[in-house]
């Protein structure tokens, strides 16, 4: 049995972000998890939740993620 649920892992290692209008392809998964991860920490109000928007949609797997809800 896996320890994390085959969802929430991510297909491929390429995913793609949107980040206050700015489009980019990241080749490593975790390096942009962790890009986020770190902004997130780093920032508050506006930035800190445009961060943490993108950050839950890499935790969850997804191809695709952007700022907006």
């Amino acid at each position: 049995m896996l320890k994390t649920p085959e969802l929430a892992m991510p297909k491929s290692s390429t995913v793609v972000t949107v980040y206050n209008g700015r489009r980019k392809v990241w080749t490593d998964y975790e390096e942009a998890k962790a890009y986020f991860l770190e902004m997130m920490m780093s920032t508050d109000g506006e930035e800190h939740d445009r961060a943490e928007c993108v950050y839950i949609q890499l935790t969850h797997g997804l191809d695709e993620c952007s700022d907006e809800d």
